[in-house]
């Protein structure tokens, strides 16, 4: 395969990277959001708080993975969110409703900081279920349908529930005392509904599209690619556990975040393997939506300077704003 060949590739390669990272990234602080309004007030400093220098940057995965959609390949852009003009209004105005909320809160009196906490829990809501519907639609090449409105339907939900599961351990990781002993109940009702829509997606994603059927379902490649439901189902299994001990109260508090993070990178490549060789499903390969050559070789100019200076801001805040968050203050 030529230089010029690869080149599709490597924009697909980094694409996927930047939406697996938005949707681990900017996913928790989306789960951490729908959690608001079952704490304290108190709590509920000490939530935002854990997310407050990491939630705003973690968007910047979403701008680049779209910008690559954008210019990388557009044939598939505009198929894309041609298909996905409502819910991607309806995500752009939740993460626009959650930026307002959590500035304002910050300067809000007593009596309206509640108004502001409703509004960073619905942004938060809305936000999720558009990008489980969006991905529902995407998976099966934005067929229509009834059977394909209620695949879209259960994905969003899904995604959400995941979203709160990861949010709360999370939280179990960011916090101390009773914040923390809520954030694992939280963790432990949400990680039934999490298993349910993953068990039955799995079940209905061969149903509604034949390509992913003909994908997975043959020899030798299922045996292949068993590893995959079977390691997620371990470390689901073993998250349900963990959550049932003390232990993760104290040193062990990051295993469980870790395990929702394992499980979210194998499904992600269970889904590129899904995919590929396509960006829009039975429609546009990666080679058939790809830029001319020489408008890759300069977009990659510009990547190659970009990406390893958002993954080096990434892993440089996180560093600086690790352990265990303290009380909220505006000091």
């Amino acid at each position: 395969m030529s230089f010029d060949d690869t080149l599709p590739l490597i924009f697909m390669a980094v694409m996927g990277l930047a939406m697996l990272a938005y949707v681990v990234l900017d996913g928790f602080d989306l789960g951490v959001g729908m959690l608001l309004h079952r704490a304290t007030p108190q709590q509920q400093d000490v939530m935002v708080s854990s997310i407050g220098p990491f939630w705003d940057a973690n968007e910047t995965w979403l701008v680049l993975g779209v910008g690559i959609l954008l210019i990388a390949f557009p044939k598939a852009h505009g198929i894309v969110l041609t298909a996905l003009y409502l819910p991607v209004a309806v995500m752009l105005i939740g993460l626009i409703l959650r930026g307002v909320a959590f500035d304002f809160r910050v300067k809000a009196h007593d009596e309206h900081k509640p108004l502001w906490n409703r509004a960073f829990f619905v942004g938060s809501l809305m936000a999720s279920l558009a990008q489980g519907w969006m991905l529902g639609r995407y998976i099966t090449g934005f067929a229509e349908g009834w059977a394909y409105t209620v695949f879209a339907a259960a994905i969003a939900l899904a995604l959400a529930a995941a979203y709160v599961l990861l949010g709360a351990t999370w939280l179990v990781m960011k916090t101390e005392g009773p914040l923390q002993a809520r954030a694992a109940g939280w963790a432990r009702l949400a990680w039934l509904p999490v298993v349910m829509g993953m068990m039955l997606i799995s079940l209905a994603t061969p149903i509604v599209s034949e390509t992913v059927r003909a994908r997975w379902f043959t020899m030798p490649v299922f045996i292949a690619l068993l590893p995959i439901p079977l390691v997620t189902a371990a470390g689901l299994i073993t998250l349900r556990v963990l959550l049932n001990s003390p232990r993760i109260l104290g040193r062990l508090c990051w295993v469980p975040f870790a395990l929702v993070v394992a499980v979210f990178v194998l499904g992600f490549f269970g889904l590129a393997y899904s995919l590929y060789p396509y960006v829009v499903m039975d429609r546009l390969t990666i080679w058939e939506a790809a830029s001319a050559p020489a408008s890759l070789k300069v977009i990659l100019l510009g990547t190659v300077v970009t990406v390893p200076a958002i993954i080096g801001y990434t892993v440089f805040a996180y560093r600086v704003f690790w352990g265990k968050t303290r009380e909220l203050s505006y000091a």
